[in-house]
């Protein structure tokens, strides 16, 4: 299946699914699960939230267990927080303070999640375990269904 058609087929059964739902974390295990089961060979899919100034803590998410807390500017989640940006890394061992919650990570891709008042939310977080797995669309793909979603 292309991945465009894949992200069409996800975006359309969340809306269903999550179509009167206000609750946020209710949202977020909901995307985490849909996107961990949909999604080839990612081993960690889930949300970092902001609950504190400057600090994201770990929030609903599939795969093995993450880091329980990452600060704003640290490693690539914390880097897409500081900056409110998605970061995408073919090669994880190449970025420069990467965080290794799970020492076969190989990619990561992690998107901002802002809400309809511009306020960031958290941090969807992605890992694979091949390297370069994401790319340029999935992020595009990704941040539009988040926007979606939360927005």
């Amino acid at each position: 299946m292309a991945k465009g058609t894949n992200y069409v087929e996800i975006g359309r059964d969340l809306g269903a699914l999550l179509e009167d739902e206000t609750d946020v974390i209710a949202k977020m295990a909901s995307v985490a699960a849909v996107l961990y089961d949909r999604m080839d060979d990612v081993s960690f899919c889930g949300f970092y939230r902001v609950t504190e100034p400057d600090e994201l803590v770990i929030g609903p998410y599939q795969g093995p267990v993450g880091c329980l807390r990452i600060a704003f500017g640290r490693g690539v989640c914390g880097a897409a927080a500081k900056e409110t940006r998605s970061v995408l890394v073919p090669d994880v061992h190449a970025f420069p303070g990467h965080i290794a919650c799970d020492a076969s990570s190989r990619s990561e891709l992690v998107v901002p999640v802002i809400s309809g008042d511009g306020t960031l939310l958290a941090v969807l977080d992605l890992d694979s375990r091949s390297p370069a797995r994401f790319d340029e669309h999935d992020q595009t793909e990704l941040e539009a269904l988040l926007r979606q979603v939360f927005s």
